[in-house]
Formats: structure tokens, sequence, C-alpha cells
């Protein structure tokens, strides 16, 4: 079903998410409490759910490719929050494991994700919300990683 209405061109989605996600990250990363960036609070949430995963699970988790998930991986090491470990049926392999300290941080961006979400969806119904995640999914499949050449933020 494709919405061709005159209001809906006039919606600047892309300037809107675009400018909606840089705040976003701004204002995660700015906080006073936060001991991890964004983009290391999605990686404890990977091994949250599975500790010990591939450093390339990770990556597709959370749509990095291998240098995008190497250096991530580097940074969270040396805040120490995480570790690498060598595979051991694939010597070529590594996996990532929470260390004592990433579990705490892991809590803590828990508890702040949903102070976020919280005000994410303050002032909407929960119809509305489960339209607006729906509409964020689609856009995945949509435009799917493996469409497009190597990631310029990488």
């Amino acid at each position: 079903m494709r919405n061709n209405s005159a209001a809906a061109k006039h919606h600047r989605l892309i300037y809107l998410l675009t400018v909606g996600q840089r705040r976003l990250q701004r204002w995660m990363a700015a906080r006073p409490d936060n001991d991890v960036t964004p983009a290391q609070a999605g990686l404890l949430f990977i091994l949250g759910k599975q500790d010990g995963v591939l450093m390339g699970e990770a990556g597709a988790a959370l749509d990095l490719g291998p240098a995008g998930i190497s250096g991530l991986v580097d940074r969270t090491a040396a805040a120490k929050l995480v570790e690498r470990r060598a595979d051991r049926e694939d010597g070529r392999a590594w996996r990532i494991w929470l260390t004592p300290k990433g579990r705490t941080a892991l809590a803590q961006a828990k508890a702040g994700a949903a102070e976020v979400n919280a005000a994410l969806t303050e002032g909407f119904t929960s119809a509305e919300i489960d339209i607006v995640a729906r509409w964020l999914t689609s856009i995945q499949d949509k435009f799917p990683k493996d469409k497009f050449p190597r990631d310029p933020e990488e």
C-alpha cells in the first residue's frame, strides 16, 4: 500500500529521521550518568542476551561491518567492559564476553534506555508507537544492508 497523499510528500522524513537520530545520540552521550557510548550500550545489550557471541554475529546484530565491530570491540575492551577470546573451534574467530564491569554497565544502560524510551513515547498512545515501530522496522526491510556498498561511517 502506497501513501501518495499530498500531505505525505511534505513530511521531510529523511530530514526528520537524520536530525532526530543525531540529537538523540548526542543527548544520550552527554548524560552525566552515562559511562558508555550508545554504540557500546548496543554491544552490551547483545551480550546481555547471549554472552560469548562471535564478533561477526555482534556486528550483524548492530548493523556494523568487520571494521566497525572491530573498532567498537577495541574501544569497549579498552574500557574493560568486554573481553575478546579466541573461539575454541575456529582459531581465526573471536568471541566477546562481558566483564564484571560490563555487567554493571549493562544494568545501568538498561535503566537509561528505559528512561529514554519513556521520554520518546511520552504523549503517544500504544497504538501510535506500534505504528512508528512498524514504520522504522520497515526501513530495514526496504533498504537492506547487503544491497549497499561499504558504509562510509565504518
